[in-house]
């Protein structure tokens, strides 16, 4: 089973501790992040840590799809991960903050996707590029977003 990995860095003029809460504001996230349509929290109230659970609905590729997902590692305001299982295969999203100066903090993006095999494992290896280069920009995407929603704001 072939795992499919993407990596993708961003400098954010923010301190970390602005860009840790835009990215963990489940609430605010279809209003940030332009590639989220809908975010549905499963988990009760309360801060954002192992344990938090929603759903989120993102088009990509020009269809729509919803994931589960749940926080399993938190390490404020430096490090989270987050999983999600879906059509045979396992999701795993790391979020690590470093910060860069005062003002400024270095956000590193992990993916990795790892199909179960069968069918699945057989179109991940097919579209394999395809998806690693989709994948890649959408990261992208979101991270410019989180960086124009924080940057230049006074402390928040």
């Amino acid at each position: 089973m072939a795992e499919t990995r993407v990596v993708v860095e961003r400098r954010i003029t923010a301190p970390a501790d602005r860009v840790w809460r835009a990215l963990t504001d489940l609430e605010s996230m279809p209003r940030v992040l332009s590639g989220v349509d809908k975010v549905e929290i499963l988990s009760a109230d309360g801060p954002f840590r192992v344990g938090t659970r929603w759903r989120e609905t993102r088009t990509m590729l020009g269809k729509q799809a919803t994931e589960e997902m749940e926080v399993t590692a938190s390490e404020p305001p430096e490090r989270y991960v987050v999983e999600a299982h879906s059509h045979g295969t396992h999701y795993v999203s790391e979020f690590a903050l470093r910060s860069a100066g005062p003002e400024t903090t270095d956000v590193r993006m992990t993916f990795s996707a790892t199909p179960s095999g069968g069918v699945t494992g057989l179109l991940a290896k097919i579209f394999g590029a395809i998806g690693r280069r989709a994948v890649a920009k959408a990261i992208a995407k979101d991270l410019a977003d989180v960086a124009t929603s924080v940057e230049g704001k006074g402390a928040a």
